[in-house]
């Protein structure tokens, strides 16, 4: 009986990684992102454990035209798909942080989920982020933006004003823009309530790191040239959310 032949440290790090994409499931949290990596990682960790009967097929189908046509093509698809995917992760990293020069702005805050009317986690470490700068720059006012879903109580900027109340922000200084259904929306919206309200037109939009690049663009569509404070994100769902980023941005760009 032959030996069967295993890449052991590739299978191990694509099976750690298909650990890593299947994981967020078990907290509700599926998208493309869950979807995509779960696709890539699984079948890399098949392709690692079974690396014989792999490169035998692979031979098998080099040895006809059709075969070596469909092997060069989808071999091209893959290479655009990563050079493509590092390119947009380069513009993910660089508008993770970038904080105002000075006290001439107003930071905008947006929207998560609300569970039982109180911030999700990742909602909640948008505020935490958004409070510390607003606590070490009194004079800043702050838009809160979301609206509220068919499985929240109340609207998320409600849930977030109160939360930073609570935490000790002056109310005086919190802007609630309540209708928005999407980031495009929480930007449009508080865009018009700080026009309305004299407020600096200076935006620093509050998110999560891998959400600010595609925020970033659709603010500068409405002519917002924003500035950037990032949220925490926990690691174990950055991958997912990373993964999805990149087919939101895509989509954007392709579709506008």
């Amino acid at each position: 009986m032959k030996k069967m032949e295993v890449k052991i440290i590739p299978a191990l790090i694509s099976a750690v990684l298909l650990i890593i994409f299947i994981s967020p499931l078990f907290m509700g949290i599926f998208n493309i992102g869950n979807a995509v990596g779960i696709l890539v990682s699984g079948s890399l960790t098949g392709i690692f454990v079974f690396w014989k009967p792999f490169t035998e097929f692979v031979k098998h189908l080099w040895k006809n035209h059709a075969g070596r046509m469909f092997l060069c093509v989808f071999t091209a698809v893959i290479a655009v798909c990563i050079i493509i995917a590092v390119i947009i992760s380069v513009f993910m990293i660089r508008a993770i942080n970038d904080p105002p020069k000075d006290e001439n702005t107003t930071v905008v805050v947006l929207g998560c989920k609300v569970k039982d009317g109180r911030p999700s986690l990742m909602l909640k470490r948008r505020l935490d982020c958004a409070y510390k700068y607003l606590s070490e720059h009194e004079t800043v006012n702050v838009v809160v933006s979301g609206g509220q879903g068919s499985d929240e109580i109340i609207s998320e900027a409600l849930c977030m004003r109160d939360y930073l109340v609570e935490k000790g922000i002056s109310p005086e200084r919190i802007f609630m823009e309540d209708k928005s259904t999407n980031t495009y929306e929480n930007l449009e919206f508080s865009k018009e309530i700080i026009k309305r309200e004299g407020l600096p037109e200076n935006i620093t939009l509050v998110t999560d790191g891998f959400h600010q690049c595609r925020a970033e663009m659709l603010a500068n569509k409405l002519d917002i040239k924003p500035n950037n404070l990032s949220g925490y994100t926990s690691w174990y769902i950055v991958p997912v959310y990373w993964v999805r980023e990149w087919f939101g941005i895509a989509y954007y760009y392709i579709f506008g």
